[in-house]
């Protein structure tokens, strides 16, 4: 627990370094170091408390994030003026801090109120979909769904809405390649999301990525969910348009036949995202959602962790927790494939944090993973799974992804995931459909700032003293609300039909 008039909070005590919780002034005491500040510090940057030699270790939450470029004197401010980044040996360990997960008994595990599909399946929302195969299709589905108005849809009470959705790619493409796996894997996932009620699957008729094309390589087959429709085969836009509303109110209709009714907690997939973090997030925000992820593996649920650039530097911590050596080493595999990416295209994985992070007083992309991966708690890593590859095991899994939060939300929803966590620090408004988006404040002046995109506060851990685990039950219950029906912020705002991003990797030709 932090004390709620604290000006400064030393994470660990192993740290050289302390983080300011407001702006400070030169000659403020530093903590109860006796160190005084020897110039201005914004709030959520560090300081040095004690001198840090060039070359030194800079050390916060424990671990190392970085290395003193020049000798840093107690009181100085540390970021990237005087922080630099080489590397350095980290042990994976794998396995070696796995325990036991203290699961709830059956009968005291929590519900919400979600729809049983058919197939077994769960969902939380109550959505029709249109998929675009190609974005030659995605105008064509865009004027499908304007035509089902607020007065159109009062006829199907029980319907969330219908949502359009596709991307910048289908086409083009280097055949067999990862892009159209990737692109192929996300549709898939979509049109198989719980959260979907019925799906249109929409296509041009000459694209690489063909409807029948798509059908065959993920196993998807036609029926009276999943409709398809070829603007080409139809006869041009207008006629496919007046066919796809035909389709679309069918499934409509089979959609408002659906009502809520109990279920564990046991079946919700989680996903973790952060985004525009800033230095509270590793305080705040993220280990408040870590320990609502703990709540509801506890519960027999599932939480995904994703962004493996943004894992990168604090990956030991996660192969420590997982329940087998085969685990951790595929965590290891594809952060070694992100080392070779980043250098085949001339990028290092260390070139983020972004310039938004550097001025929240994120230094280096170490600070900025030991901070993100706090979001999956403390419970063991269960799986490690691909891009959009559907999540089968129950637990903390961990899905490679880039760090862009559009594309790392696109493959969390492709994968299973009900519903998303999103915490920030500087102020995303990143919504997501079907799947919708819990926004997680870092900080008080960031919730009062952007109060109508921003779900709920973490800043109390700071301002009034809340423990982390007293957030993280508050988190789990917004979670449990959400997936029952309640709104969004994003949602209330109609966000989420244009953030479908299928993570594109090779050539456009």
């Amino acid at each position: 627990m932090i004390a709620a008039d604290r000006p400064w909070i030393k994470l660990n005590p192993a740290d050289n370094v302390a983080v300011a919780l407001k702006p400070l002034g030169r000659g403020r005491a530093i903590a109860d170091s006796g160190v005084l500040l020897a110039e201005d510090v914004p709030a959520g940057h560090k300081a040095a408390l004690r001198r840090i030699p060039v070359g030194e270790a800079v050390i916060k939450y424990g671990q190392i994030i970085g290395f003193a470029s020049q000798d840093i004197e107690p009181g100085r401010h540390v970021h990237t003026h005087n922080v630099a980044l080489h590397d350095f040996t980290r042990d994976p360990a794998c396995g070696g801090d796995a325990k036991p997960t203290r699961y709830v008994p059956d009968p005291e595990r929590r519900s919400f109120q979600g729809f049983q599909r058919p197939d077994g399946a769960v969902g939380i929302r109550n959505y029709v979909g249109i998929l675009s195969t190609v974005t030659c299709s995605l105008g064509t589905a865009c004027l499908m769904a304007r035509q089902f108005t607020p007065e159109i849809m009062a006829r199907y009470p029980g319907a969330d809405g219908v949502v359009a959705l596709g991307s910048a790619s289908g086409c083009c493409m280097t055949p067999g390649g990862e892009g159209v796996a990737y692109l192929q894997a996300a549709l898939a996932g979509y049109a198989r999301h719980p959260n979907f009620a019925g799906v249109l699957l929409l296509g041009l008729g000459c694209e690489q990525n063909l409807v029948e094309t798509l059908l065959h390589a993920t196993g998807l087959t036609s029926n009276e969910r999943l409709r398809t429709l070829v603007i080409q085969e139809q006869g041009g836009t207008r006629r496919t348009v007046e066919r796809g509303v035909s389709l679309v109110s069918e499934l409509l209709s089979q959609a408002d036949r659906h009502r809520r009714e109990p279920v564990s907690a046991s079946r919700l997939i989680l996903g973790l995202e952060c985004g525009g973090s800033d230095g509270y997030s590793g305080i705040t925000a993220n280990p408040a959602l870590g320990a609502a992820a703990d709540l509801l593996v506890r519960h027999g649920g599932t939480a995904v962790l994703s962004e493996t650039p943004e894992i990168y530097g604090a990956e030991h911590l996660l192969t420590r927790r997982a329940v087998s050596r085969e685990v951790g080493e595929k965590l290891g595999e594809r952060i070694r494939w992100w080392e070779q990416y980043a250098s085949r295209n001339g990028a290092q994985l260390n070139n983020n944090p972004t310039p938004g992070n550097k001025a929240g007083g994120i230094t280096t992309i170490l600070e900025k993973s030991l901070g993100a991966a706090a979001k999956a708690g403390s419970t063991n890593l269960v799986d490690v799974v691909g891009f959009a590859e559907p999540v089968r095991r129950q637990g903390i899994v961990f899905m490679d992804t880039p760090g862009y939060d559009p594309v790392s939300v696109t493959g969390l929803t492709a994968g299973g995931a009900h519903l998303i966590c999103f915490t920030t620090g500087r102020g995303s408004v990143l919504g997501s459909k079907p799947a919708p988006t819990i926004k997680l404040a870092s900080n008080s002046d960031l919730y009062g700032r952007m109060e109508e995109d921003m779900d709920f506060n973490c800043g109390l851990v700071l301002d009034e003293g809340l423990s982390v685990e007293q957030m993280g039950a508050r988190i789990f219950d917004l979670i449990l609300e959400t997936a029952s029906g309640k709104k969004t912020k994003s949602e209330f705002a109609g966000q989420g039909e244009w953030e479908f991003n299928p993570w594109y990797i090779g050539a456009v030709l």
